[in-house]
């Protein structure tokens, strides 16, 4: 790129930047402005405009305004106050957002439960929420009773959006109860008080390493997340966002859908992501943006052409999580014209967002602009899980291409940069690092490590915890992943450290998910020539599906305590024959012979 062409791209960047924070500069902790005061200003301004379509039904901004409208006023009559939480246990359908909107209208916290989740888990979300009320999707019944005997004493729930059908698991209707309720919208007088510093909604972690955190949103957070990618990806009013992603989780539920309920715009929703109706809803609805997460890229690329694939209006997409192997291939293929790809994080105070279109980055921060963010990168080890310091017990700043993990600076008188952690007090405080560049400076651990080019690019390199150390070198499991994927036949790769007996750090292992009669000997050598030895698998697993959270993250604790023990294992294994050069089925034997140290790895 000529100099010109860089000038140009510059100014392009800043005015970009200056616009987004001007779209964001009245967001104030102390302010009395909150999330539904934007909404309603919204709602008066296009009233007449489609706000949500689900399948056939359409709802105007006034329809879904009276609608949340009742369920203000029904709230009200079962006794809620200000601060009280509802547990939200629905799935992706046109009352969602009309819920959650309708209870921040009289000063109620929304808590909106996974729908994925039963029994043990769901039980524990509403637990830790602390819900008075609970509003159950008739379509999750059977989910709500197998959580049933955990259910804290004393929460009244109801059944919502049509009836269930088995009579012992009735509850108190929630459409009739709202049906009675007026449309009128609840006087302004009821959040007075109330600042954009309180909390508006909770919302929990994915749970990938254990039991969901509840982490507390405030209305400024939710104003940044709803207002967030507007300038960035130009939404406009006649846009129409579709909705694929689940809206229980901030991604979707506030970033996707403020890219609409921000500008009057529409949302299309989607009970949930399928790759062989993508592009018949997309070309269908008229579709204009959709929100994703990579590995929702990942699995519509490895889907088989559609015929409908490029005949779609879709103009950009944005979201997190977009690896490099894919996004060329992506782009090109379907014929997006413009990705945002950003980093975030639900309850971190840091965020970096790439509107540029650069390649495999998750934002920009110009050493020139660095004051505006409060984000850096510092050195740490992965082998001792430990942040170098320097004589002065301080922690050290990485290099241009150097990974380190990214923190955000804890600035309590900027709202941008205020850090409000989980209901947990004591898991909020193990995400802080202090005394980092300063004596009682405050930092927000994100557990993720990245890394930065000379022109002040941010690129995603891999989870803490995820990343391993193998022949004394460190091991970035989402290389290793992109490595295999790239792979005729292995559509998904979930990469994770093992231990093996008799060796220092953990061997790579890849849980797979691979075409009936994959060429393994043909797979041993495309990993030869594509990583170094240290990188390369030792162990596969090959099974039918991966296990996700509801955002398309892979989980991998189960796996990690499954090993590579044939005994614990229904799936397909193999293992890296070290004299053969071939992946071999590792079965009883060969797993008593790892034991015995026959092999040399």
């Amino acid at each position: 790129m000529n100099l010109i062409a860089k000038i140009i791209q510059e100014v392009k960047f800043v005015r970009t930047m200056k616009r987004m924070l001007a779209a964001v500069e009245d967001v104030d902790s102390a302010s009395s402005n909150l999330v539904p005061d934007d909404i309603e200003r919204v709602v008066d301004t296009y009233p007449d405009n489609i706000a949500f379509l689900d399948d056939d039904q359409e709802w105007t901004y006034r329809e879904f305004d009276d609608y949340a409208n009742r369920v203000a006023n029904w709230a009200l009559t079962e006794g809620g106050k200000r601060g009280d939480t509802v547990a939200f246990f629905a799935r992706n359908r046109i009352e969602y957002v009309a819920v959650w909107y309708g209870l921040t209208k009289i000063g109620m916290i929304p808590a909106l439960i996974n729908y994925q989740l039963r029994a043990a888990p769901l039980a524990h979300c509403v637990t830790i929420s602390h819900a008075k009320l609970a509003v159950v999707d008739h379509e999750l019944m059977d989910a709500w009773e197998s959580a049933k005997d955990n259910l804290p004493d004393g929460l009244l729930a109801f059944c919502a959006f049509g009836k269930t059908k088995a009579k012992s698991k009735s509850l108190p209707s929630f459409d009739q109860a709202i049906a009675e309720q007026s449309s009128t919208r609840p006087s302004r007088n009821i959040r007075t008080g109330i600042v954009a510093g309180d909390i508006f909604m909770k919302m929990f972690t994915s749970g990938t390493t254990g039991m969901p955190k509840a982490a507390k949103m405030t209305h400024t957070r939710g104003q940044y997340y709803l207002r967030g990618f507007v300038v960035a990806s130009g939404a406009k009013s006649s846009d129409r966002v579709m909705m694929v992603l689940p809206m229980y989780h901030g991604t979707g539920g506030l970033c996707g859908v403020g890219l609409a309920l921000t500008t009057g715009g529409t949302v299309i929703v989607r009970p949930k992501f399928s790759a062989s109706t993508f592009w018949d809803d997309a070309v269908r609805y008229k579709a204009t943006m959709f929100m994703y997460v990579g590995e929702l890229c990942r699995f519509l690329l490895n889907a088989p052409e559609h015929p409908l694939e490029r005949a779609h209006t879709m103009r950009c997409i944005v979201g997190n999580g977009l690896r490099p192997e894919v996004w060329s291939k992506f782009v090109e293929r379907f014929n997006i014209p413009n990705v945002v790809e950003f980093y975030g994080a639900t309850e971190g105070n840091i965020s970096l967002i790439n509107f540029m279109g650069k390649v495999g980055a998750v934002g920009r921060i110009p050493e020139y602009m660095r004051d505006k963010s409060n984000g850096d990168l510092i050195k740490f080890d992965v082998e001792t899980n430990t942040y170098p310091r320097d004589e002065d017990g301080f922690c050290q700043r990485t290099d241009v291409g150097e990974i380190g993990e990214l923190i955000g600076e804890i600035r309590e008188g900027e709202t941008r940069f205020k850090y409000e952690g989980y209901e947990d007090k004591k898991a909020s405080a193990k995400k802080i690092i202090a005394d980092v560049f300063k004596k009682g400076d405050r930092w927000f651990h994100t557990g993720d490590l990245l890394w930065r080019d000379k022109e002040g690019y941010y690129y995603f390199a891999d989870r803490i915890g995820d990343t391993f150390r193998w022949k004394a070198e460190n091991v970035a499991t989402n290389e290793v992943a992109a490595a295999l994927t790239s792979f005729d036949g292995v559509s998904q790769a979930n990469v994770y450290g093992i231990p093996i007996p008799g060796y220092d750090g953990k061997a790579g292992m890849a849980s797979m998910v691979a075409d009936v009669g994959v060429d393994l000997d043909a797979l041993y050598k495309h990993v030869e020539n594509t990583l170094p030895p240290y990188g390369r698998p030792v162990f596969l697993r090959i099974t039918s599906e991966s296990e996700t959270t509801g955002t398309f993250k892979y989980k991998k604790t189960d796996l990690v305590k499954d090993g590579f023990d044939p005994g614990k294992i229904k799936d397909d294994l193999y293992m890296a024959h070290p004299d053969e050069k071939k992946y071999v089925r590792l079965d009883a034997d060969v797993f008593k012979q790892i034991g015995a140290g026959k092999f040399r790895f």
